[in-house]
């Protein structure tokens, strides 16, 4: 995959893991409060909440594996890190915010694809490494 074309996909998953969070925070706004006064299908409700979920985890490893290839240096700077930790923290939110609204189902669904995140990203920075090291 050329360079280009890896740093369009990286900055169009961006866009959408933005868009998705901003859906996200939008069904709780206008949902929840419809949702803890009974009136509208609990089941439906948090099972719409799993699938947003599920769509910011895939845009964010898809991201985070473009951002990868787009990685040529023997040196991952600080600007790298911390856009890490940023996209991990992005990834948290959801999880956090549902276990405070009092959600766990859904929030441990969060929770699980946040720590299952974190795995897939020490793998793919433990192969990035690799590579950078068998290249000089």
């Amino acid at each position: 995959m050329s360079l280009d074309i890896a740093n369009s996909n990286v900055n169009r998953n961006i866009t959408l893991a933005g868009t998705s969070v901003a859906i996200f925070t939008f069904l709780l706004f206008f949902l929840y409060p419809r949702y803890f006064s009974g009136d509208i299908d609990p089941i439906l409700f948090q099972f719409t909440l799993a699938i947003i979920v599920s769509v910011i985890f895939s845009l964010v490893v898809s991201a985070t594996y473009y951002y990868g290839t787009t990685l040529r240096t023997a040196i991952f700077g600080k600007a790298e890190a911390f856009w890490l930790i940023g996209y991990s923290l992005l990834l948290l939110e959801p999880s956090l915010i549902l276990f405070t609204v009092k959600l766990p189902a859904v929030a441990l669904y969060a929770l699980v694809l946040w720590f299952s995140y974190l795995y897939l990203t020490w793998l793919q920075f433990k192969k990035l490494t690799k590579k950078m090291k068998s290249t000089r």
